[in-house]
């Protein structure tokens, strides 16, 4: 006891998040919402150590105006898709729109279908995996199914191919449940890393790739091999509508 202890409080700064031009690939546009394609190393939205630089920067460029339900830091966001992770997105532009999705994201029927290579060979050629996910409680960047305070997460999946001498599964997953890191946890909760996955342990299993071009070609991946190919959900107007995109070069490159 009698120690004194100073703490010196920098004064606050104001948090703007500001238009850049940065290109989008859009796939579908009206005055409710856009439809994207988020390219790998994207970061969906301004968080420590990305202020700048992210897909808010570029939609907030690209429309002007954004819902304003996600804050000063998320506009528009209803969402998320990891930063190495690709794939269909919408964001919204007013909030009437971005709470109409929001609560079909909050009833899980918004339909959400990834592609997935991953290390080891799944023996069924379907499953579920039923596992809660919260915070790992060491490691503090990731989530994990042993976590005491966690949060029920679902993922379908189903086996598009399995490349027996690498080791390596192709993978469809259905998401009922929007967990953060939910696909790459549950994976390689059942030993089945997604490929280049570097939190989760897939980039460490790349030796075992028997094809040494093959194993060549992910080592150079510099991302995980986990793409959100379909995105359905209902628009406001009461239309039904379902968009796709193809697995991008680097991951499509791999597989043939």
């Amino acid at each position: 006891g009698g120690e004194k202890i100073c703490v010196v409080l920098p004064d606050p700064v104001a948090v703007t998040t500001a238009a850049e031009p940065i290109p989008l690939h859009i796939l579908y546009e009206d005055p409710a919402l856009v439809v994207l394609v988020k390219p790998a190393h994207l970061v969906v939205h301004p968080a420590p150590g990305h202020y700048s630089g992210t897909l808010v920067n570029a939609l907030l460029h690209h429309c002007q105006d954004l819902s304003g339900v996600g804050g000063e830091l998320r506009p528009g966001i209803v969402h998320r898709l990891d930063k190495d992770t690709s794939g269909v997105m919408v964001a919204t532009k007013d909030d009437t729109t971005h709470r109409h999705l929001a609560r079909q994201f909050r009833a899980h029927t918004v339909q959400r279908q990834y592609r997935a290579l991953v290390h080891g060979l799944l023996a069924e050629a379907t499953g579920t995996i039923d596992q809660p996910i919260g915070r790992h409680p060491v490691h503090r960047k990731k989530m994990s199914t042993t976590a005491r305070r966690n949060r029920r997460a679902v993922t379908r999946w189903q086996v598009l191919r399995r490349y027996e001498e690498d080791r390596l599964t192709l993978v469809n997953l259905n998401l009922e449940t929007g967990r953060t890191h939910q696909i790459r946890v549950h994976l390689a909760a059942l030993n089945c890393q997604v490929v280049g996955d570097p939190l989760y342990g897939g980039a460490g299993r790349t030796k075992a790739i028997a094809d040494q071009a093959l194993r060549q070609m992910v080592a150079a991946l510099r991302r995980q091999f986990l793409h959100a190919w379909q995105l359905g959900f209902e628009h406001p107007n009461g239309t039904r509508m379902i968009f796709q995109a193809e697995l991008p070069p680097e991951l499509h490159d791999i597989l043939c």
